[in-house]
């Protein structure tokens, strides 16, 4: 991969690494372990992230300095990487859109440790192709996150969606649903957040929507804000600020059921031990998109 910044040939894209030696973790790891994660990370992550503008998780002087989200294209980014310009409040942003592993390189050389994805594709950008319950514990209650990831699960099987579960490498769990590219944003968002209503009237002693974090009294936030046009999560694979550079995973459902399961519990170090010995439990994601038309009838 190179190791003192010299240029690097990636399929047909050449990409100049600078300073591969800087300290982004306090542990040890570097820019240069960062690249390289994102060049082998790259088969199994772009399915995830290809087509969809980009939000970037920047921290050029490591994680224990400021960072900044960058969402526009910068002038000295490299032609070859695409672009989308989108409508948002005042104008407009033109973001970075990643269909290769170049420029999924050519962004952690930029020291951008997360890059973060909108739930819709190009030409669709209206359409999000996804629904995500951003499962988020108020304090050590993993042990309830994973008991509303389930009756998520349970809610969505009865209206006849499939469910995904994954890591998010930060303290929760995502849940998310495939969709076919029909419903827009605000129908998804409606959808998202009457189901999650459901699950908070389960047990309101351990659930709520409140957004205030000093509101919640210890409980799991079901966060379904990210289904918002131009909002963004973490995508499968994407690393987090935090040390040890945890890596948010794609897991089975039964794996909830495992007692050492945490959701920073896989890192750059170490989740191609699993990928090599665990099929991907997301294999088919993309075959079982659909409506939400009928779902949203019953519910």
């Amino acid at each position: 991969m190179g190791s003192r910044g010299e240029p690097v040939k990636i399929g047909q894209r050449v990409v100049l690494l600078t300073r591969p030696e800087k300290l982004l973790f306090p542990d040890g790891i570097t820019k240069g372990e960062l690249i390289k994660y994102y060049h082998d990370i790259a088969p199994h992550m772009l399915p995830h992230i290809e087509d969809r503008p980009l939000s970037l998780q920047r921290w050029p002087d490591g994680i224990d300095r400021p960072g900044f989200f960058q969402k526009s294209v910068a002038d000295y980014y490299p032609s070859w990487i695409k672009r989308v310009t989108v409508k948002k409040a005042g104008g407009t942003v033109t973001h970075a859109i990643c269909s290769d592993a170049a420029t999924l390189v050519y962004l952690a050389n930029q020291a951008c440790i997360t890059p973060h994805i909108w739930l819709s594709r190009t030409p669709k950008l209206l359409y999000p192709d996804q629904m995500v319950f951003d499962l988020d514990p108020s304090g050590d209650t993993f042990g309830w996150v994973k008991a509303a990831a389930r009756s998520v699960r349970a809610l969505l099987d009865e209206l006849g969606l499939a469910a995904y579960v994954k890591t998010t490498g930060s303290r929760g769990l995502h849940v998310v649903v495939p969709l076919k590219p029909r419903h827009s944003y605000g129908d998804v968002y409606r959808f998202a957040t009457t189901l999650a209503s459901l699950v908070v009237q389960q047990e309101p002693r351990q659930r709520t929507l409140e957004f205030s974090k000093s509101k919640r009294g210890g409980r799991v936030f079901i966060d379904t804000n990210r289904n918002a046009y131009a909002q963004t999560v973490a995508p499968a694979f994407a690393v987090r600020a935090r040390a040890g550079a945890p890596v948010s995973v794609p897991i089975e459902w039964d794996e909830l059921d495992r007692k050492g399961l945490r959701s920073d519990g896989w890192t750059i170090r170490t989740v191609f031990d699993r990928l090599a010995k665990t099929q991907d439990p997301w294999k088919d994601f993309g075959r079982r998109r659909t409506s939400l038309k009928a779902a949203a009838a019953k519910l």
